[in-house]
């Protein structure tokens, strides 16, 4: 019988250096693209999918994302009071259920694999499914709804993969991969940062997983990899073979909001699939992209 898929992990616990000034007070998963933040898309993402329960994986200086969730009773009373009905019934259309989101600090910056690890008494026996806030996919279909749907299917493991230059793999864990049906492709190894040289393929994991909990028997080994650190990619290639495993070519453009071009791009994108927004938008891009 597979289990439904219920619960999320977000690990956000990075200091986001790359966009300092800007996080020096503030999480960068509080960055705005348009008018949402990085974990409210992460989050809306994960609740198209059916997920019900949320474990952030934090540090210091990010109570603002919890705050974020909660309710806001003194700004929601002024609207009310200005009759701002609009943005009142955003925001009362965005509260998350009592109970719904829970944190668990991670004190080291041991890597990914550390930061799931973390979360181990959240995700106790279940599937779970990992959004990483930096990585923001414009699709007609959410990217974890795609990914659960495979789940559902197979009862295994699952990541989001992308085709990278081969000169980039040293960036990414990359898939040794088998049979391929459609855009759904075998599992059948994994590699974290190889060397375009030794890289089995050009395919890459984005940041959206749903994995089986026995990943957590592997991480609690603490074996260090790449960056001596501990790799969620090494504990996940231990899991092939004992599940089913396969990699999604999921529908869609991935936007890397960690990097700051990916981030600009993102803003024009998501911009541009806004229909009370593109023909402006489109109108003042012609005022630098001739220039």
């Amino acid at each position: 019988m597979i289990k439904p898929l219920r619960k999320a992990v977000l690990p956000v616990a990075g200091l986001g250096t790359r966009f300092l000034p800007a996080t020096k007070a503030m999480p960068k998963e509080m960055l705005t693209v348009v008018d949402m933040p990085l974990i409210q898309y992460a989050v809306d993402e994960a609740r198209a999918a059916g997920i019900e329960q949320f474990c952030m994986v934090t540090g210091r200086g990010k109570t603002a994302l919890i705050d974020h969730f909660d309710i806001a009773f003194e700004l929601e009373a002024t609207l009310a009071e200005r009759n701002k009905g609009e943005a009142l019934q955003l925001l009362r259309s965005e509260a998350m259920p009592p109970g719904s989101i829970s944190t668990v600090r991670q004190q080291v910056p041991l890597g990914l694999g550390h930061a799931i690890w973390c979360a181990r008494t959240f995700i106790g026996d279940d599937p779970f499914a990992i959004l990483l806030p930096d990585d923001l996919v414009l699709s007609k279909t959410p990217c974890m709804k795609q990914l659960a749907d495979v789940y559902h299917e197979t009862g295994g493991n699952v990541v989001a993969v992308t085709q990278v230059p081969r000169e980039q793999t040293n960036r990414y864990g990359i898939l040794k991969i088998g049979e391929t049906h459609g855009n759904r492709v075998e599992v059948t190894g994994l590699v974290e940062k190889p060397a375009p040289a030794d890289a089995p393929s050009d395919l890459s994991i984005i940041g959206r997983y749903v994995l089986l909990p026995e990943v957590i028997t592997y991480l609690s080994q603490m074996e260090r990899g790449a960056g001596n650190e501990v790799q969620l990619t090494d504990a996940m290639a231990k899991m092939i073979g004992h599940a089913p495993f396969h990699g999604l070519k999921f529908e869609g453009k991935r936007f890397d909001c960690g990097d700051k071009i990916g981030f600009l791009e993102a803003q024009i994108a998501f911009a541009l699939a806004r229909p009370e927004m593109a023909d402006a938008v489109r109108g003042f891009l012609k005022n630098y992209v001739n220039a």
